[in-house]
């Protein structure tokens, strides 16, 4: 996944910083990807299938009556609530913060969404609450738009998503 240099933050992390700044003051050195090893592998697809399975996915309208609130879930949550607790799952079982990147994606009928980008040395994997398997970027139908900076927790990247899709036609 190619980065393009920084960008604004969403709203929605603004907010969740100022009432959590620890969170957004990590700066990690440059690291090499996380090795992943069949171990490593297997605390992603848990920690992917835990939270998806006990995080009932509901709107920020719904639950708090605001369109944008960033907060760990407890039994309800929308997409950047899955991804925030699957973040501090995993760095509680000693994954580096600047491995895992919540990442702002476009879906196929435009509407934005929020997944986990885990940053591996065989690529670059998606945890998602809408799709039970954890795959490679690449390997889904999103459109990437901006992820948090794998130096500093507080800022953002824009994403170079330059994958075309591909659309014909026939003559008649």
């Amino acid at each position: 996944m190619a980065t393009a240099g920084i960008t604004t933050r969403p709203a929605g992390h603004n907010d969740f910083c100022r009432r959590n700044p620890a969170e957004c003051r990590v700066k990690t050195k440059v690291e090499p990807r996380v090795h992943l090893t069949a171990e490593r592998w297997n605390e992603l697809v848990a920690v992917n299938n835990e939270v998806n399975w006990a995080v009932a996915p509901v709107t920020d309208l719904e639950l708090f009556g605001k369109e944008e609130l960033w907060v760990y879930p407890k039994t309800k949550g929308d997409c950047e609530d899955f991804v925030l607790e699957k973040r501090r799952d995993l760095v509680k079982q000693g994954w580096s913060v600047g491995a895992l990147l919540i990442t702002v994606v476009r879906q196929t009928n435009g509407d934005g969404h929020a997944v986990l980008t885990v940053l591996t040395d065989r690529g670059d994997l998606v945890l998602d609450n809408l799709e039970p398997q954890v795959k490679i970027w690449s390997q889904t139908e999103y459109q990437y738009v901006k992820r948090q900076s794998e130096i500093d927790s507080g800022r953002w990247v824009a994403i170079d998503d330059a994958r075309t899709s591909s659309v014909g036609s026939l003559a008649r």
